[in-house]
């Protein structure tokens, strides 16, 4: 006779036995079991896998409402839509790495990369939220139904702003917390100063601002100095790879940030004053041709963009010296 036999081994695991009854007796043969595991649970019940599933969520009504409306057409509305998909498509990815518990199998660090998209989400959907509505939400332009689904897209889209912002405070590093460099302070100024960079480098491109003297070309090369160097930091964390430096890594991040503030500084003085000032051909005050286009959309000109790229300049300037000053204090940390 054969039959099935299901016992509970001390560590409470399921063992199933193929017995066979015979004359002369009855011989117990264990069978070999396997332990399916279907995912870990605990990282989307965790508060960041339940504030990525929302940004999850806000980010799709977003871009569907938007998409809906179809008011997204010309450049500005393939930026917006672009921030809100990639957002999506990363954090979805991010989450079924880690519902699958492969992080370990990724050729990225993960101490490193889910913080830094996160900080770079953050900026991308604030941009969106800000720069959709100036462009988009017009008055008389399109019908009520239309504007309201505009509106909620709005609304949905600083709900994501809102959830990402909640993911960097819970991701990032802790006080006297060993984690990776991008979840600290100074990783997550590389960031946002990576990111000036690109607005300044819109606004000083279209037209070329930096051609009208050769003292704005060298500021254009401190934008360009900088954002390079911050952008071989982080892929350097991101990718593991600090190791491949000549020298200890705190030491070349303190070495950078000082090169950055100095160049910076140059960057602050230089370009007012060439943009600005009569006399080594600047305007100083902004030209009639600088009007409203239209009743809410507005578009700025090329003095606007000048004061634009000066304004930004400072915030990065200060950017890199908050930066100096937390390089300086930051003594060791493991990536």
């Amino acid at each position: 006779m054969l039959y099935w036999q299901i016992s509970i081994c001390p560590q409470g695991c399921p063992q199933v036995y193929c017995v066979f009854s015979l004359s002369t007796g009855t011989v117990t043969m264990p069978v070999q079991h396997r332990t399916i595991v279907v995912g870990n649970t605990s990282t989307l019940k965790s508060p960041v896998g339940i504030v990525r599933i929302l940004e999850v969520l806000f980010a799709c009504v977003t871009f569907s409402l938007v998409v809906h409306t179809g008011r997204w057409d010309g450049r500005i509305g393939d930026l917006c839509m672009f921030c809100w998909c990639f957002c999506f498509a990363v954090t979805l990815v991010i989450l079924i790495v880690e519902f699958a518990g492969v992080q370990n199998r990724m050729p990225v660090s993960w101490k490193n990369f889910p913080i830094t998209f996160a900080m770079y989400a953050v900026l991308m959907c604030l941009s969106a939220t800000v720069i959709y509505p100036l462009h988009y939400l017009e008055d008389k332009a399109y019908n009520n139904e239309v504007r309201n689904y505009q509106i909620v897209a709005i609304v949905f889209s600083c709900l994501t702003t809102l959830a990402y912002i909640i993911e960097v405070s819970l991701t990032r590093a802790k006080p006297g917390e060993v984690t990776g460099y991008m979840a600290t302070t100074p990783g997550l100024l590389k960031v946002l100063e990576t990111f000036i960079a690109c607005i300044i480098f819109v606004f000083i491109s279209e037209p070329p601002q930096y051609e009208r003297h050769d003292a704005l070309k060298w500021c254009l090369a401190v934008y360009c100095i900088c954002f390079i160097l911050s952008i071989v930091v982080i892929i350097l964390c991101v990718g593991e790879c600090t190791g491949w430096l000549p020298c200890a890594f705190n030491k070349f991040l303190s070495a950078y940030a000082l090169l950055a503030v100095l160049m910076y500084v140059s960057a602050m003085i230089i370009w007012p004053i060439f943009s600005f000032d009569k006399k080594n051909g600047g305007t100083p005050s902004r030209p009639p041709n600088c009007r409203m286009v239209s009743r809410n959309l507005y578009r700025m000109c090329d003095w606007d963009k000048m004061v634009a790229v000066a304004v930004l300049t400072a915030i990065n300037l200060i950017a890199y010296v908050l930066d100096l000053v937390h390089s300086a204090r930051l003594i060791f940390i493991t990536v």
